[in-house]
């Protein structure tokens, strides 16, 4: 009775535990929420904004994202009173947090032509986006450090449930808090913003990472110091890539797998309206089915991973043939016009691309190095965002010069871009056979030893 109580004890606790981890996320699906359903909205159809310039805006944060291995390394070497994650992850969302304070103001003095205003508009979304990287990067080593990898596929599901949720959450709290628009009540609702992100990391985050102290301590950063050298984190990422195949074959798995399940992200319902003469309340439609099946197919790989022992690698390459075949079956609804197969093509997408979510995100904590995670964690965050900003370019970029141009119809333009996508996963389940967790670290123990790295050190030639 006493080993089932004592068993009971350590479930809720690791439930809790698990549920602690995941609340930064609310924050930040807050934020992203924020600017993606309500900012960018009322910028452009509210104020009058070109849209070029709001979207250029709001994308420049996944081209920010070489700070992630900027703050990952930074992390890993300067703990903050022996804390090497939780200090950064709060840091950043003090930082993210308080730009929306002053972002309601600068939109509305842009829309009036204030030139000064849309510099400063830019400003603060470039530091917004530095702030993003360092909170991604901390939440993610955290994640990383204080998980065992036989549960890790069940706390990141939880996680990333969070993320979606958060948005979904986000949006309904936005209508309650401002049912109509008016420059003041969008600065009231922007305003709460400091609020949910401080508290939601706060109640996250603290007293989980195990504080360093004394010999512990040195330990960890003796260990950072061997596992790479002194000098620019860039270059020393880049230097990872260019040693260690395993490193880089990852890197181009997640970055190809990102682009093709974003590309259309931007030109879906468009997709509806275009191809099939879908009014907008059925193409709003679109984004829940397809994230309702990530969240289901996250929750039960997440389950499942918990329960049986799957491959990491085996859940991503099922994630990724599945999503394609996902893709398939849409790029067949626009070739042949048929409307009955776009929701149930949308729903085997986001079911597919939840299973490759558990998995890849499980690989990524895999796929570094003690004494390094926060760099490599960044690394492969970077693969992430420019496959993220790639794609958001390339959709747009597709849709211009194959629909408005007049090349070919709309329902061979979508055909071919969906066709694009599954390709994609296809490639990125090839590479991703190809990887080895236990290569890609005696790889990268073996490169970090040989006499030409000392020698490009001391030269000053960070590798």
């Amino acid at each position: 009775m006493h080993h089932l109580g004592k068993n009971f004890l350590g479930f809720l606790t690791s439930i809790i535990r698990t549920l602690r981890l995941a609340l930064p996320k609310l924050g930040v699906g807050w934020m992203f929420a924020l600017l993606t359903i309500d900012f960018n909205r009322i910028a452009i159809v509210e104020l009058g904004i070109a849209a070029i310039l709001i979207t250029a805006m709001l994308s420049l944060h996944y081209f920010l994202s070489p700070f992630q291995v900027i703050s990952g390394r930074f992390a890993d070497r300067h703990p903050f009173f022996g804390l090497r994650r939780t200090p950064y992850l709060l840091l950043g969302g003090v930082v993210a947090s308080l730009i929306f304070i002053g972002l309601p103001r600068v939109v509305h003095a842009i829309g009036a032509g204030s030139f000064s205003a849309t510099l400063a508009g830019f400003g603060l979304l470039i530091l917004y986006g530095v702030a993003i990287a360092f909170m991604g990067d901390s939440h993610h080593s955290l994640i990383a450090e204080v998980t065992e990898p036989k549960s890790r596929g069940a706390v990141i599901s939880v996680v990333w449930t969070f993320t979606i949720l958060s948005s979904i959450i986000s949006a309904i709290v936005f209508n309650i808090v401002r049912p109509e628009y008016s420059p003041e009540a969008m600065q009231r609702l922007y305003n709460l913003t400091p609020f949910i992100v401080i508290i939601s990391i706060l109640v996250g985050t603290l007293g989980i990472e195990k504080r360093l102290k004394g010999a512990a301590l040195e330990e960890a950063m003796e260990k950072s110091r061997k596992a790479l050298p002194e000098g620019n984190a860039v270059q020393a990422a880049l230097g990872v890539l260019r040693k260690n195949p395993q490193a880089r074959e990852f890197f181009i798995f997640v970055f190809v797998a990102i682009f093709s399940i974003f590309l259309q992200d931007n030109i879906l319902e468009v997709f509806g309206a275009e191809v099939f003469g879908m009014k907008v309340t059925e193409t709003t439609q679109f984004q829940p089915m397809w994230g309702g099946g990530v969240l289901i197919g996250m929750l039960l790989m997440g389950m499942a991973s918990a329960v049986f022992s799957i491959s990491k690698r085996t859940i991503t390459i099922v994630g990724c043939v599945g999503t394609a075949v996902g893709m398939i079956v849409l790029a067949t609804a626009a070739m042949t016009q048929q409307v009955s197969i776009v929701f149930p093509a949308l729903v085997m997408m986001g079911l597919f691309t939840g299973f490759f979510n558990v998995g890849s995100l499980s690989m990524m904590m895999d796929m570094t190095i003690e004494g390094a995670t926060g760099l490599f964690m960044g690394l492969w965050g970077m693969a992430q965002a420019f496959g993220n900003g790639v794609a958001s370019f390339s959709g747009g970029a597709l849709h211009t010069g194959l629909v408005e141009s007049g090349l070919v119809s709309a329902n061979i333009a979508y055909f071919l871009i969906f066709g694009i996508e599954a390709t994609g996963m296809i490639i990125a389940a090839i590479v991703m056979w190809r990887i080895s967790i236990t290569n890609f670290r005696e790889t990268h123990a073996a490169t970090m030893t040989t006499s030409d790295a000392l020698r490009a050190m001391e030269a000053g030639a960070t590798i």
